[in-house]
């Protein structure tokens, strides 16, 4: 669990490729040229980015031609979703145990 939550960490912490798996996410399926458009770098560091993505689990390419067509794989975000689960029930188990001690304190 951890491996998967590390890597989903890692892979999401450049800002580049994270863009890139937000845009892949609100539009749809896309091919390295359309997403070299809105990335602001070069045709070669988006198709890196995509490589670790792609290794990473975060997207599915699909061939036709000569072009590839690139979508986000929404699912390989559920280690975020399971750890800030996680991370809210412990924030909201330890704000409980303040509130209690606040009110002894007002007695």
């Amino acid at each position: 669990m951890h491996n998967a939550r590390d890597m989903l960490f890692k892979t999401l912490a450049d800002p580049t490729r994270r863009a890139i798996f937000e845009r892949l996410c609100r539009s749809g399926e896309q091919t390295v040229g359309a997403l070299t458009a809105h990335a602001g770098v070069s045709q070669p560091a988006v198709s890196k980015h995509l490589g670790v993505l792609k290794q990473a689990g975060f997207v599915l390419d699909r061939h036709e031609g000569r072009q590839t067509h690139y979508s986000a794989r929404r699912d390989a975000l559920a280690p975020l979703i399971d750890w800030t689960s996680e991370m809210t029930g412990f924030w909201q188990s330890r704000f409980d145990d303040l509130e209690d001690l606040l009110k002894r304190m007002d007695q």
